[in-house]
């Protein structure tokens, strides 16, 4: 893998609970280099969109990163000052949110609303703001750009609202790009074209994308790399190939047998039994034990170490080491 623009390393990030601080990200450690779209995966509830926020700094309060180092673009971001961490936000990372239903403000044209990220971080007046506003509309193909510029958000579809997300966090070109399922609330056409968006704008700036996503199709279109979650840690990493090809933790096994394409004719589509535990009730030794078919006294007591499978494979259960080491 080339130089990391992201380097994760036993992150954790808590929220006050009643006996304490509870850990929802505990120990992850990941990297995306440069030009790479590596796809974060899992359920709901298990920490994705949290690492995400983490990431940038953008855990909502009383949250808190307590634990581990986040570099980017090699530096340190916990020991970024406030107005260093605001200008690495859209120079060097930049996030699409999952809703951008309500991440636009509403009292704002959507055009003023580029401007307004591009002029936080380059001194431009207005009117140079504003060419390469509707230069970047145009690019992430807004119809009528010009027209679209003086738009409210109301006044958009919501897959006009996404491409509008999309040009202001790409208006500075950042090394990396970090989308937050970012075409789940749009129907399957426009999913399509976001998705086609992104893998272009990936490849014309050069930029690296973490995916955040329970969508193991969109990782098939997108993703060089696969890092799967659950319960607040990572369960399996690997090449996109050889993960969805030969996925090894039960987790990412259900999570494959569970896709709609995968299901025949006539057959239930299959579900994972149970429920994503919450983290003030995560189990002790390996999370998934409680929803596991392959689960030993074992799983239950100790946490799982990590087995590597090749230079490009690696994952977290007791079951797949026992039949490494066999």
């Amino acid at each position: 893998m080339s130089e990391p623009v992201l380097r994760i390393s036993e992150m954790v990030t808590t929220f006050p609970g009643p006996q304490g601080r509870v850990p929802v990200v505990d120990g992850v450690s990941l990297e995306v280099g440069e030009g790479e779209v590596l796809a974060l995966v899992g359920e709901s509830g298990c920490g994705k969109s949290m690492t995400a926020l983490s990431t940038l700094r953008l855990v909502p309060k009383p949250g808190h990163v307590d634990a581990g180092s986040i570099e980017l673009c090699g530096r340190d971001v916990l020991g970024l000052s406030v107005s260093e961490m605001r200008q690495a936000r859209g120079n060097d990372a930049a996030m699409i949110f999952q809703e951008p239903m309500t991440s636009l403000n509403p009292v704002h044209t959507a055009g003023a609303q580029v401007v307004e990220a591009i002029r936080l971080h380059e001194r431009v007046g207005k009117p140079e703001a504003r060419r390469r506003a509707i230069e970047l509309f145009d690019r992430v193909r807004i119809p009528d750009p010009e027209d679209r510029f003086d738009a409210y958000p109301h006044q958009l579809s919501g897959g006009l609202k996404q491409r509008v997300m999309i040009a202001m966090a790409v208006a500075m070109r950042p090394r990396l790009l970090i989308a937050d399922e970012p075409s789940t609330a749009l129907d399957v056409t426009i999913q399509a074209q976001i998705l086609e968006l992104l893998r272009e704008l990936q490849r014309e700036l050069g930029t690296a994308i973490l995916l955040i996503t329970h969508d193991l199709g969109v990782v098939n279109e997108l993703a060089d790399r696969i890092a799967v979650m659950y319960a607040g840690r990572l369960v399996e990493q690997g090449d996109r190939v050889e993960v969805l090809a030969a996925a090894r933790h039960p987790y990412t096994q259900g999570l494959l047998r569970a896709m709609p394409s995968r299901a025949q004719d006539g057959e239930r589509l299959y579900e994972i039994p149970g429920v994503v535990p919450s983290p003030r009730d995560w189990p002790a030794g390996c999370r998934f034990s409680t929803r596991c078919d392959r689960v030993w006294e074992r799983c239950r007591r100790d946490v799982p170490g990590t087995t590597v499978l090749s230079p490009s494979h690696a994952t977290r259960c007791h079951a797949v080491a026992e039949e490494a080491d066999r």
